[in-house]
């Protein structure tokens, strides 16, 4: 089960065989935000509060193109 800390290889896409840090899980969509994966542009406009312009963020990949790399000793210990 892949939770939100753990360290997952990208398994298809642009960016294969990368790992990264779950850094957020959309259980509901069953997809999962990586740090440092599937950057992507967006366009914000300027308010009043924030300057606008072109940004990189990360975007969320199907948690069926993740492989979990990294298990906690303590859920080894569980099993």
């Amino acid at each position: 089960m892949i939770k939100k800390g753990l360290k997952v290889k990208i398994l298809t896409g642009k960016d294969k065989n990368k790992e990264g840090d779950v850094m957020e899980i959309d259980r509901k969509n069953c997809r999962a935000k990586i740090k440092g994966i599937n950057i992507v542009k967006k366009h914000v406009k300027t308010t009043k509060e924030k300057k606008g312009g072109i940004i990189s963020k990360e975007n969320f990949v199907h948690l069926s193109n993740l492989k979990v790399m990294e298990v906690n000793k303590k859920e080894q210990v569980k099993k």
